[in-house]
């Protein structure tokens, strides 16, 4: 899942940032509405985490922004207003969900999980596949019903692979959603952390490789 968080309180933007990268989320930060407004017309998220009440552009006007494209983006507004009035009017704007600061983390993260699951196309909270089980939620993998133990990158690009069903999905596409903006395109780290993941997920191989394509779960073609 990639998220951007956009907050003005640069202490608790870097805070939610670093707890949601622990749960293999690729994650992007800004300070201000400009500069949320540049990243969301480079990249595709799957959830906006917006503050309200950010300089330059406004947290409201980003969320009418991204309500206004096809981008398919998930928006959760925080801010430290809590009347009715104030969480109606954030929804009116096209957010998706409200949260009032200060907030528990291990709400924000069930509501951004839950969003992140209503992203297009829709994902289940549990993926199931070739013996292969992701929760999501709880942040646990399993294969044939033993436990794996997979680094935080691992469990991000096992999720986007299996979020893909039975298409391939390319190098570009992983870099994409389980890296944040700071990843370098020709890096070689998707090819590495593909090849551990699937050292841990042990025989028969579950991840295959489609020379010139990418990367698929399922059996050889």
């Amino acid at each position: 899942m990639r998220v951007l968080v956009a907050d003005d309180e640069r202490l608790l933007a870097d805070m939610v940032a670093e707890g949601l990268r622990r749960l293999s989320m690729a994650v992007d930060v800004c300070y201000d509405g400009d500069g949320a407004l540049e990243r969301i017309g480079v990249n595709r998220y799957d959830v906006a985490v917006l503050d309200r009440d950010m300089p330059g552009h406004t947290g409201d006007e980003v969320c009418r922004s991204i309500a206004d494209s096809d981008a398919g983006t998930r928006v959760l507004l925080l801010t430290a207003a809590a009347g009715i009035r104030d969480r109606v009017e954030g929804l009116g704007l096209g957010a998706d969900d409200y949260l009032t600061k200060p907030f528990a983390f291990a709400e924000l993260v069930a509501r951004v999980q839950a969003l992140g699951r209503r992203s297009a196309p829709a994902v289940p909270p549990v993926l199931a596949r070739h013996g292969v089980v992701l929760d999501v939620a709880r942040h646990l993998a399993t294969r044939d019903g033993h436990p794996l133990n997979l680094s935080p990158k691992e469990f991000a690009v096992l999720h986007v692979l299996m979020r893909g069903g039975d298409r391939v999905v390319s190098a570009e596409e992983l870099l994409e959603q389980a890296w944040d903006e700071f990843a370098d395109p020709f890096t070689n780290a998707v090819r590495v952390t593909v090849m551990t993941l699937r050292k841990k997920l042990g025989q028969p191989t579950v991840i295959h490789t489609v020379p010139k394509a990418g990367y698929r779960i399922g059996g050889p073609e």
